[in-house]
């Protein structure tokens, strides 16, 4: 160094700050109902088109394993008129289809109504942590309004969701990303605050879209679904680790975290 120079002082503000520090704090977390805080596939709608089955004096029973098969047809109707001329059905198939699914959807709510649809195992330990923890609970939902809160209050407990986003609150069309969207809004803060908790490939699209780090607690009909993009992947919030705000603070953080150094490359 030449006589006279000398190199510039710097001041611990002027470094680069670590990628971590620029991550805010986890201020809610948001579970979808359909999957994340029950299996409403298994335990509610299957069990409303046994319902139906036997409302229309058909011997039909789609068990666990049969049902998880016919998912793969994503509209209800076809879903029953496939099924209904396999079994022999052919010409009635889709007249019938259309008079199953309508009472099915009519009995749907009494399903859940009648607690037939537990919380997941460990749910209410996840929950309960956050609530202590003072990070906000929310809760989204493809269903209608008057069958999600009861069902929302039975699983959870009553006044634990911050806030409550059904298809009711959307306008149509309306789409899961729409909902994460709207609830975001209601608690007042961006995405980099939040932490979605779903249960499958489509809720996780559903929710990385708007901008949000996504854990996902599998179900037996999703555990081979593609979750690419997710903080991360668990068959249960129970185990060695199990899904507390803890856990829910340190996978927020660690996904933004390489979102943001990422970005920087």
């Amino acid at each position: 160094m030449r006589e006279g120079t000398r190199a510039p002082r710097t001041f611990w503000w002027d470094r680069a700050r670590p990628a971590e520090a620029d991550v805010d704090p986890l201020r809610a977390v948001i579970f979808n109902l359909d999957g994340a805080l029950a299996d409403i596939e298994r335990d509610g709608h299957r069990v409303a088109f046994n319902t139906a089955f036997a409302a229309h004096g058909l011997d039909v029973v789609w068990d666990v394993q049969d049902y998880g098969r016919l998912l793969r047809i994503g509209d209800e109707r076809r879903r029953i008129a496939f099924d209904l001329r396999r079994r022999g059905l052919h010409k009635e198939a889709a007249t019938l289809a259309t008079q199953i699914q309508q009472t099915k959807s009519a009995v749907f709510g009494d399903c859940l109504r009648d607690g037939d649809v537990a919380p997941r195992p460990g749910l209410n330990d996840s929950v309960m942590s956050l609530f202590v923890a003072g990070v906000w609970v929310g809760v989204v939902s493809g269903g209608r309004r008057a069958w999600v809160e009861p069902l929302v209050r039975e699983l959870i407990g009553d006044g634990i969701a911050e806030t409550i986003v059904t298809r009711d609150d959307l306008a149509e069309p309306a789409s899961e990303c729409d909902g994460y969207a709207l609830a975001l809004w209601e608690f007042g803060i961006d995405p980099q605050s939040a932490l979605a908790v779903e249960g499958s490939a489509a809720g996780l699209r559903a929710a990385t879209a708007v901008g949000l780090a996504t854990v996902v607690v599998t179900t037996d009909y999703t555990a081979r679904q593609d979750f690419t993009g997710a903080a991360a992947v668990r068959s249960a919030y129970q185990g060695a680790d199990p899904l507390l705000a803890s856990s829910c603070e340190r996978l927020h953080g660690r996904w933004w975290t390489a979102k943001k150094r990422s970005a920087a490359a």
